[in-house]
Formats: C-alpha cells, structure tokens, sequence
C-alpha cells in the first residue's frame, strides 16, 4: 500500500559531489517524529481515515558513512476494516566504499509480511545488488545515486539556484531490485510564518530559510511527460538536511507527515 522507504529516501539523507563542495555541506544528525494523517482519498481508494506516526534518526559523518533508521506505524480504516502497517527500516552508506546496505521488514497486522535485507554496491558501470532476503541473488542496474548522495545533489542544486532536474536513485525499496528515475522542483528559498503549524518544534531552525520541494519518482527510466508517477513528495527542505511538513501523494490518496518533535544530534567527529 505505502512504498516502503518513501522517508528515508526524502531524508536519508556524497561522495559524488566534486571534493570542494561535497566538504562544504552537511547533513546533520537528528532525530525527528513526525504525525501522519490522511489528506485526500478517492472512492477508489476505500480509504476513510489514517492515523499514525513515524520516527526517523539519521546519524554519521562522510568520513564514517551514514546510518538512518526509522519505523512508521499507521492504520489504515475503510468502512469495512481497519489493517495496522507497521514498516522498519535501517540502511547503511559508505562514501569510501560507494557501498549502501538495507534492512526492510513490513507488518501487517502485527504479522511479518516482508523482510528485504541486502547490500548494494556502486561503481563506473552502475550498481550490483547482493540479496540476502527474501531470496538470495544478484541484481545488476545501471547508475544510479544512494540516498545520501542523491539528498546532497539536490541541497548543492538548490544553493545554485536550480529549480528543475532530472535524477535516478537507489534506495533498497520494494523488492531492492529497481532504481527510479526522479524529477526534481526546488522552489523560492523563503523563511516559515507565524502561522506555520510546524513553528513550535523546530527550535533554532525557525531562524532559518528553506526550499520548498516536490520530487516525482517514476519506475520508468525514462518516463514521458504525460508519464503518472508512482508517487510523489512534497516537503520543506533545510540547507543542513531536515526536511518538515511532508505530503505524498500515491495517487489514489495522499498522506501528511507534520513534525511534532525535533532533535539535532551531536556530529560524530572523522576518524
């Protein structure tokens, strides 16, 4: 129903950046909560109500690679039933090795339903996946950034000032065999309002400015203009990493992540 490293793509946020600026930027560890509810559904979707919550921490350096972990736990209500999805997800990057390891389980109703776990492993002629779960195997893709890299590319594309790019990813989800393709919009750098429902947990980043950002993932490697994304997001991005204020949108309904509990961590010091 939901894709399940949708999060952690957004703010999983690089060893791809040349050496200059990859030095000058820095994805801060934190630790953040955020309240998920239903936005918009169709008829189709049979989907009265959502309730949940996720909880997100990403920590490292880019000397000692990067680490996130996050679990979401949401309830999804028709009219008919109510199912409880409960998806957990670590992952691991190394900028010295371009090496990305991932462990996904997915509940439903408190039962296992899907357990991913593998290492993949970047070089000039794409990416090699190794699984390990829920079968054993090889997987070649083409190029592609991890998650980390693919955050950074886009926090250096928006001190620029670009507004509009075109980017694929790989980040272990589904079935940790595919990259997407993703279009970018970055929008005006501006600073929150009064009114801002997220103002109260921010902390010092209510000092700061950020970029508006929608990204459109496409299983497609070449999708067409008229192309339906297989999702998108939408969110407020900060020039150390955190991202706020979260809408997805699958298309037959659209969730909200609003954060309630905003902590910076301390930056583990390079080895």
């Amino acid at each position: 129903m939901v894709r399940s490293h949708t999060l952690p793509v957004l703010i999983g946020l690089a060893w791809l950046v040349p050496g200059a600026a990859a030095a000058a930027q820095v994805l801060v560890p934190h630790r953040a909560i955020y309240d998920l509810s239903l936005l918009e559904a169709s008829d189709r979707s049979g989907i009265d109500a959502v309730t949940g919550r996720m909880v997100y921490e990403f920590n490292g350096s880019p000397c000692d690679g990067y680490t996130v972990s996050f679990r979401s736990v949401t309830e999804f209500s028709t009219n008919e039933t109510r199912r409880l999805i409960d998806q957990q997800v670590a992952t691991f990057e190394d900028p010295e090795r371009d090496l990305f390891t991932f462990v996904t389980k997915s509940f439903v109703d408190r039962d296992l339903d899907k357990e991913i776990r593998g290492t993949a492993q970047g070089s000039a002629d794409g990416i090699k996946v190794e699984l390990e779960k829920p079968e054993e195997g090889t997987v070649d893709l083409g190029k592609a950034r991890f998650p980390a890299a693919h955050m950074l590319d886009l926090l250096q594309r928006a001190r620029q000032g670009q507004h509009f790019y075109e980017t694929t990813i790989y980040d272990g989800a589904e079935d940790a065999d595919r990259i997407m393709t993703t279009t970018v919009v970055i929008g005006t750098r501006r600073m929150i309002t009064a009114d801002d429902a997220e103002a109260g947990v921010i902390g010092a980043l209510a000092n700061e400015a950020y970029w508006p950002v929608s990204i459109a993932y496409f299983d497609d490697p070449n999708p067409q203009e008229d192309s339906a994304p297989t999702y998108r997001i939408g969110f407020k991005l900060y020039d150390n990493g955190v991202a706020r204020d979260m809408e997805t949108d699958y298309g037959d309904f659209q969730l909200k992540g609003r954060l309630v509990d905003l902590r910076i961590l301390d930056m583990p010091a390079c080895n």
